[in-house]
């Protein structure tokens, strides 16, 4: 029974609409977020770009010209990779059978290790095509990345998706939708876990403020690679932790898999999101180590050749 719980605040999926020439032209706000995101993320780096004490000795990894330039390039890589992310990852079943729908992006549909792919090969070919150096490059893109992440959550919120699991703490909330009010077990309205908001503080603001302080104070833009390794880590952990409130994907769940389990090991399972951030948090951590290692062995080779 529900004894106390937050009221949804619906402000619609619109920011501003209006209809001209017989068109429906409307601003929504997970458009906003993703403009928004990619806006701050590019100063980010052409800031960044812009002091050089922050990197190794050979500098910055790009101009802030360039950092223009392969904007366009990130922008068609979320686009492209965090669609077909969501159709191949979350629903392959059902756009194999409605093709057509794979294109129409503006009814919902994206998924974030996707998108991740997909900045992840245009950023690649972009480095290869002007001999960039890979992972100085990764470690710029990966500082930009948690704001985006940030409003995206929130717009996730205020679109009311991607709600959690039902709960009786004080902050709950009450979405709106017969699907999201009606859970297994509970008579009436059930409050669920802000989950949305969960990832939006961990994914967003924890690891980005983490990853301010380690680039500008602590100097880990002079070790390539470490710095997308907390990335790949940070994201992978809070995804893999929001995931234990977060409501499962329909697609997953039965009467013989409530809980939603994507994947099965004897007898305990992950939901997709974490059996897909898993290999991000290994990715990660192995990074981080051999960043190290290689600052190391530059350090020793230096004093051997000074010796």
């Amino acid at each position: 029974m529900l004894t106390a719980a937050l009221p949804f605040p619906d402000i619609g999926h619109e920011v501003f609409s209006f209809d001209i020439f017989g068109f429906h032209l409307a601003l929504r706000w997970y458009a906003l977020a993703y403009i928004v995101g990619i806006l701050i993320g590019w100063r980010i780096c052409v800031r960044a770009a812009r002091r050089p004490a922050i990197w190794p000795s050979a500098g910055a990894p790009m101009k802030p010209a360039q950092v223009d330039d392969l904007l366009t390039w990130i922008i068609l890589g979320v686009i492209i990779g965090g669609r077909l992310g969501y159709v191949l990852f979350y629903q392959p079943q059902y756009y194999l059978q409605n093709p057509s729908e794979i294109l129409m992006v503006w009814q919902g549909g994206m998924s974030f290790h996707g998108g991740f792919l997909g900045v992840t090969v245009a950023a690649l070919v972009y480095c290869l095509r002007w001999r960039l150096p890979l992972l100085s490059t990764a470690d710029l893109l990966a500082l930009a990345t948690p704001p985006g992440l940030f409003l995206g959550r929130l717009a996730n919120f205020t679109n009311n998706e991607l709600w959690g699991r039902p709960t009786t703490m004080p902050w709950g909330v009450v979405f709106p939708g017969e699907a999201a009010q009606t859970c297994p077990g509970i008579e009436g309205l059930c409050a669920r876990h802000p989950s949305q908001l969960y990832e939006a503080l961990l994914e967003g603001m924890v690891l980005g403020i983490l990853m301010l302080v380690l680039a500008w104070r602590k100097g880990w833009l002079k070790r390539p690679g470490a710095l997308t390794g907390v990335f790949l880590a940070g994201y992978g952990m809070s995804r893999a932790f929001v995931e234990f409130f977060r409501q499962p994907d329909l697609q997953f769940v039965s009467e013989d898999n409530p809980i939603g389990h994507a994947l099965h090991f004897g007898t305990w399972g992950l939901t997709m999101g974490q059996a897909l951030s898993l290999p991000m948090i290994f990715a990660g951590l192995a990074l981080i180590c051999w960043a190290f290692r290689m600052q190391q062995r530059d350090r020793d080779q230096k004093t051997t050749e000074t010796v």
